[in-house]
């Protein structure tokens, strides 16, 4: 991110998302980062009203307009005395994911951070569609903020999107320690199997993959300065699951890593890991381009 970073955080005023605006306060007070908060007044609200009401909507929809200024100052105060931290207001009508990629872009945004408003967050197309329209990183908000990040769990795939996932998380969280996951997958049993390759060499060729893996994790955890732990986990593990089931072993309270897998299916899909771990995990998630 550039110097002072800028974070844009969406909120619906409603008290469900209101853990990812603080959380958003907490960032720019640790890292010193430009804060911007907005709400958008939904087209389909003010298109409803206006079947509804015909030529009075018009003083309606002020009235909207104006508690939801009220709302979101009030919002802005509190959190910035709590935190010592001042936003700038943004306040927009319109369609939702054009209102936020418009304003991402208009204040030079190097972080959208979101929340998950109190459901499952894989089954907003709101959300879903935010993760594919934008390049910028999201952090999805999932439970109030207690403190600043303190445990950061990274699974890796060695591509180059991990790497910009893992600068990106330290910067956001540098008291934090950091655990590097990879989960090891051996292609070779059943493919040199088939080739007439005997089980001894099967089994050289698996090691020699395990130790490559444990090299690449080692060099990850190079890059990243203060406390880091590496784990290479077995082959056989649902990658996905062995995720939520670390995150949970230690405490984590933030997960970091790429919205696509290392090939081309799983980045038309968003990357299966990353919508399972979404879905399920229990901390907040940070999905990096």
């Amino acid at each position: 991110m550039k110097s002072p970073p800028c974070i844009l955080a969406t909120t619906d005023l409603l008290d469900a998302t209101r853990p990812a605006v603080d959380r958003a306060f907490r960032l720019a007070a640790e890292t010193g980062a430009q804060l911007g908060l907005m709400h958008i007044l939904r087209q389909r609200t003010t298109d409803e009203l206006r079947k509804l009401l015909g030529k009075e909507s018009g003083e309606v929809e002020a009235r909207l307009r104006e508690q939801a200024q009220a709302d979101l100052e009030k919002l802005a105060a509190e959190l910035g005395q709590k935190h010592g931290v001042s936003a700038n207001l943004h306040l927009a009508s319109g369609k939702l994911l054009q209102s936020i990629i418009e304003q991402a872009d208009a204040i030079d945004a190097d972080l959208l951070v979101f929340g998950s408003n109190g459901g499952d967050f894989l089954v907003s197309s709101t959300a879903s569609r935010l993760l594919r329209l934008t390049k910028l990183p999201i952090l999805v908000v999932k439970r109030p903020p207690q403190d600043l990040y303190r445990c950061v769990l990274a699974p890796l795939d060695f591509s180059p999107g991990s790497a910009t996932a893992l600068h990106l998380a330290r910067e956001l969280a540098p008291q934090a320690n950091f655990t590097l996951l990879h989960a090891f997958e051996s292609p070779f049993d059943c493919q040199l199997r088939h080739a007439g390759l005997t089980d001894a060499v099967i089994q050289q060729l698996r090691g020699n993959a395990k130790v490559d893996a444990q090299q690449q994790l080692e060099s990850f955890a190079a890059m990243v300065s203060g406390p880091t732990e590496t784990k290479l986990l077995p082959s056989q593990c649902d990658a996905a699951q062995c995720i939520i089931d670390q995150e949970q072993a230690q405490h984590c309270d933030l997960i970091v890593m790429g919205r696509h897998g290392a090939n081309m299916v799983e980045e038309f899909l968003l990357g299966s890991v990353t919508k399972q771990v979404l879905a399920e995990s229990h901390g907040d998630v940070l999905v990096v381009a």
